[in-house]
């Protein structure tokens, strides 16, 4: 429960509204602006497994077996936090005065008398001819791929240059070098992290999905993003990943990634000129 809830609060950070999908064994949580208008895009994939003892979800048709719904993680978060200490809680699509996401969670008590919370929270139902919108994001053809320093850190360093600019320089090498860098007409920042490693897939890399080796490992590979998106990433984090990396595009977008034995979460900021 703790974990599904962090997952749900760290998605909340990040979009008002986003697309949950259901599948027989997964959850996914999307949210795919068009990158070509500067949005961010996101991917957070969950196993059912992980998070429910009991899991029945019957799709649209046996070939076409998902559910899509367009949630407001936010409302989602906070149903969930007021039944943190329930002994048990269940997640129903039901049908009131509109779609909802009903959560009815059976409280602790001290008589032999139960005590059951529900919430509802309003959702919609995507039409199956706007799925094709919803898919997995092909990994980007990047230039470099590196480990992030810890997002504590990261974060700090962002809030900070936040107040001097709008703008950062996200810039890494294949040789565990990662800087971030504010310039302004009266200020000019950088913050250096060394020796953060660079994850395996960048080693035998070819042209699907990694740097070639014939890349010099002291070059750096850069994009200039928007701080506030930048930001918004790393202040939602509670997940805890067991690993974060960033992969750079050069000039064209950073893709960050946070591993965790539970779920995935994938974060697309596109570059701006």
């Amino acid at each position: 429960m703790d974990g599904f809830s962090g997952v749900i609060t760290t998605i909340s950070k990040l979009t008002k509204m986003c697309v949950l999908r259901l599948t027989s064994d997964n959850l996914f949580f999307v949210l795919s602006e068009k990158v070509a208008n500067g949005g961010v895009s996101m991917w957070c994939e969950l196993s059912q497994a992980n998070f429910f003892d009991e899991y029945q979800m019957e799709g649209v048709s046996t070939e076409d077996n998902e559910i899509c719904l367009e949630v407001t993680p936010e409302n989602l978060s906070r149903a969930l936090k007021t039944v943190q200490n329930a002994k048990a809680v269940k997640l129903k699509l039901t049908k009131k005065h509109c779609p909802c996401l009903t959560i009815a969670a059976e409280l602790p008590t001290l008589s032999s008398i139960s005590r059951v919370v529900t919430h509802d929270v309003p959702v919609d139902v995507i039409p199956r001819r706007l799925w094709h919108e919803f898919k997995e994001p092909n990994m980007p053809d990047f230039d470099v791929s590196i480990y992030l320093p810890p997002l504590k850190t990261m974060k700090n360093v962002v809030d900070r240059m936040k107040n001097l600019s709008n703008f950062l320089v996200l810039e890494a090498n294949l040789n565990g070098e990662m800087n971030l860098k504010i310039e302004t007409d009266l200020v000019s920042v950088t913050t250096h992290f060394k020796d953060l490693g660079n994850p395996p897939w960048g080693e035998d890399a070819s042209q699907d999905g990694g740097p070639s080796q014939s890349r010099d490992p002291q070059a750096m590979a850069q994009a200039r993003v928007d701080i506030r998106k930048l930001q918004q990433f790393l202040m939602g984090q509670q997940v805890n990943p067991s690993k974060a990396m960033c992969n750079i595009v050069h000039e064209r977008v950073v893709h960050l990634i946070l591993l965790h034995e539970d779920m995935s979460l994938q974060y697309f900021i596109p570059a701006v000129a």
